[in-house]
């Protein structure tokens, strides 16, 4: 799939959370969305249709309605910007969502927000790769298991008594480095 552009990554069903979104000057969200929504489901929503759809996801992720016709993360708060993508994430419906380090740059009440978005998502037909080098954001959403990755390789797996373990210990015991 590395070779797959970005359009049909997405209409297989792949969703990419970003630890650093980008900004999309121009582009409302809700327009975003729409166009989004339409290419993976090969539908055409009107925005009205498609407004109805997100109040709901709004309202429980704390977004003011107009939030839906700001540009696409133009001005917003990091925390504004990983709700954004919990967001597209909600109405998109991906097979398999990666989430960058959703955490990045959150304060603990964006943190639970964000969290509580990711785990109304979480099903069993749904795929989650949620990419973290802290134990904050797992006391929040449980892992059903737990990998450290080094240069490309799965050097240790386990349930999410590894992510306490390594908040303890550091990854100096499993990759061989030294704290810098």
């Amino acid at each position: 799939i590395t070779d797959w552009p970005p359009d049909v990554r997405g209409k297989a069903g792949l969703f990419l959370a970003f630890q650093y979104p980008l900004e999309i000057a121009g582009i409302s969200v809700i327009n975003f969305l729409r166009q989004s929504l339409s290419a993976r489901k090969g539908i055409d929503l009107s925005v009205l249709e498609l407004r109805l759809t997100i109040m709901d996801w709004m309202d429980r992720l704390g977004m003011a309605p107009s939030f839906a016709d700001r540009h696409v993360n133009e001005g917003f708060s990091g925390g504004e910007k990983k709700l954004n993508e919990i967001l597209q994430m909600a109405i998109l419906e991906p097979e398999m969502a990666i989430l960058d380090e959703t955490d990045s740059g959150l304060d603990i009440d964006a943190l639970k927000v964000v969290a509580e978005g990711v785990n109304a998502m979480r099903t069993p037909e749904r795929g989650m790769l949620v990419i973290t080098h802290y134990q904050r954001l797992l006391n929040y959403i449980q892992p059903d298991h737990v990998h450290v990755l080094a240069q490309g390789r799965i050097l240790r797996s386990g349930g999410k008594e590894l992510a306490l373990e390594l908040e303890q210990k550091g990854y100096g015991e499993i990759t061989g480095a030294e704290a810098a």
